[in-house]
């Protein structure tokens, strides 16, 4: 008897006319998204796909050469070299500025006057624009005018060529970068702060417990989702490194090897030199060590991020 109940298939339910009037208002909502994603997301990503294992010239014009251009991208000290600098910038600029943003956002949650006016002047550098900040930091940066030589020399100390230095050059590029993206984390991680249930601290605060000691004990465990989501952001955003490589530092620069990322590979090996089909390989690189950082982050969280 109870096999037959199990074979007797309980009859769907029809979708009424105001269940499916909800459907169509609901695709036609997120079409224009989903028309976006394709037009400019996904079917460019498959394009650049198909020219990685094509000899693409200035005219667009491709010739299909299989794994050529992968074959060439490993053998090229240069693209293992700006890996390399890019590595650099992504290893220090992350927990540098992880450390930065949790410290800010830890003085801001805190019950002081003008948190607002605060919370403006840390986010302000990361809506402006980043040609505009890169102008800025090279003038302070200058051997002969900048701001910052001059403040040295006005204590008695000598100039230095911060841009044209090859030991010097990148670390300046990481402080601009730091600069632009520390208030944005802060404000994502305040906001995680201030999600935080009051009550753990106020147990905390009866059984004796210190400030610090709540920091370390509470806000940080409880604070792990947002963290592991701001550290996600921040290396995609540290392998994606540019704008403000290019606009400081110039061709004709001492520094220019010591400082260019695979990005700036990417863009003066497709716009400067015109080979479309070895660029699109070495993005798809980029992609890669993306890919598999990111993997290897959303493994890794489930032993050290608290979602409860």
């Amino acid at each position: 008897m109870a096999d037959v109940k199990a074979k007797v298939k309980t009859p769907k339910k029809k979708a009424s006319k105001r269940e499916k009037k909800d459907w169509i208002a609901a695709y036609i909502l997120i079409a224009p998204v989903t028309l976006g994603l394709l037009v400019f997301y996904i079917w460019p990503f498959i394009q650049n796909v198909w020219f990685s294992f094509n000899d693409v010239n200035k005219f667009n014009m491709s010739t299909f050469v299989g794994l050529a251009n992968y074959k060439e991208m490993i053998g090229d000290k240069e693209v293992w070299r700006t890996f390399g600098n890019t590595l650099k910038y992504v290893i220090v600029t992350v927990p540098v500025g992880l450390a930065l943003s949790t410290f800010l956002a830890a003085l801001l949650n805190a019950k002081i006057k003008g948190k607002s006016i605060y919370r403006t002047l840390y986010f302000l550098p990361s809506v402006t624009m980043s040609a505009a900040v890169a102008m800025v930091w090279k003038w302070i940066y200058n051997e002969q005018m900048g701001i910052l030589n001059s403040a040295i020399k006005a204590m008695g100390g000598t100039g230095h060529n911060w841009l044209t230095d090859s030991k010097t050059a990148l670390f300046m590029i990481m402080i601009v970068g730091l600069w632009m993206t520390v208030g944005y984390n802060m404000i994502i991680l305040l906001a995680g702060m201030q999600g935080i249930n009051s009550v753990y601290y106020e147990a905390a605060a009866i059984d004796g417990a210190s400030e610090i000691t709540q920091f370390f004990k509470i806000t940080v465990p409880m604070l792990t989702p947002t963290v592991f989501f701001v550290m996600i952001t921040s290396i995609i955003s540290g392998f994606q490194v540019f704008d403000t490589v290019y606009m400081m530092i110039g061709k004709a620069s001492p520094a220019f090897e010591a400082t260019q990322t695979v990005v700036a590979l990417f863009y003066r090996t497709a716009f400067d030199y015109g080979y479309k089909g070895y660029a699109a390989a070495i993005s798809i690189l980029i992609f890669a060590a993306i890919m598999i950082v990111t993997v290897i982050q959303m493994i890794g969280q489930k032993k050290w991020v608290n979602y409860d």
